[in-house]
């Protein structure tokens, strides 16, 4: 068993609206095997968005249930709604010998970071962990990208600019920094990442 690759535990955060959901999307159609967390949310879901696909939507007191039950890899409080990634999908791909893919917060990323770096040595989660960092061009252009999205209301928007201003000033604690400047770019950076950590068996 010791001769089998080690699974990539890939987290992949940015402040909203830098396109790190696309980036996944992308690195997902690449790499099929790859198995991508779902994270459940308490916030009610987007036009186009589906439970179970998208997220997991769960009402505020399901939520709290099985965050009790340590059902929960990490938790947090984003924008006035809770985000949490669950344990059991994540530790049963890898036990598969699957790659996996989790899209979240900076709040998230330390904490599935802190828990790879207090797993045992020989755990996947800590001999396959890898982060990046998804950075915009610039405050202007995020604000550019959430104003078009249209989805938030402009006082929505300006909240989303200060905690992306918090974000980024965490940039420096992932192992890797992308900026999504130029779509097809940032992609190539992405699996230039992924496609390094496949070959040195995971990131630390």
């Amino acid at each position: 068993m010791s001769g089998l690759p080690i699974p990539v535990v890939l987290v992949i955060s940015a402040p909203s609206g830098a396109g790190k959901t696309t980036l996944c999307e992308r690195l997902l159609a690449d790499v099929p095997t790859m198995s991508y967390s779902i994270s459940c949310t308490t916030r009610p879901p987007r036009p186009g968005e589906r439970d179970g696909r998208d997220y997991w939507f769960l009402d505020p007191e399901e939520f709290e249930r099985r965050r009790t039950a340590g059902e929960f890899l990490e938790d947090a409080l984003v924008h006035g709604h809770r985000y949490g990634t669950l344990r059991a999908p994540a530790e049963a791909a890898l036990a598969e010998g699957r790659d996996v893919l989790m899209d979240i917060d900076v709040q998230g990323a330390a904490r599935v970071r802190a828990a790879a770096l207090a797993a045992p040595p020989d755990h996947p989660l800590r001999r396959g962990y890898v982060d990046v960092f998804v950075l915009p061009p610039s405050l202007d252009e995020l604000r550019r990208r959430l104003t078009r999205r249209g989805t938030d209301a402009p006082e929505v928007v300006e909240r989303r600019l200060e905690r992306a201003r918090a974000e980024m000033d965490r940039a420096g604690e992932f192992m890797y920094r992308i900026v999504n400047d130029v779509l097809e770019r940032a992609h190539a950076e992405l699996r230039a990442i992924y496609e390094t950590a496949r070959r040195r068996g995971g990131g630390r």
